[in-house]
């Protein structure tokens, strides 16, 4: 074996942990996390700040799943001070799937 092939097989063989590692699916707890976190903005406020159990969160079963997470976003933009997060992220998904857990039928 070559030198660089077997650099190239070593370069491998680290970074396939990690990449395996980085896939993770959206979780309930990640999402209760982002929502107790203050780490989503710039204010220092989190999610939970300003709905305490979940307060005023109750009647969010008339949104669809696209119009919440714009919901979400907008949240953390303009109360958090924060970075919109991806509609497709496992950090979406996972707050996303955190938020449904207020809604009142």
């Amino acid at each position: 074996m070559t030198r660089q092939m077997l650099a190239l097989s070593m370069a491998v063989s680290l970074l396939a942990p990690l990449s395996v590692s980085a896939v993770e699916t959206p979780s309930m707890e990640l999402g209760k996390r982002l929502f107790e976190s203050v780490q989503l903005g710039s204010k220092g406020r989190s999610c939970e700040s300003c709905h305490r159990q979940g307060k005023g969160l109750d009647k969010i079963g008339d949104f669809n799943e696209e119009e919440l997470k714009d919901i979400i976003n907008a949240c953390i933009r303009d109360a958090l001070g924060g970075k919109l997060l991806g509609v497709e992220s496992q950090e979406m998904d996972s707050l996303y799937r955190y938020v449904r857990t207020f809604q009142q039928n």
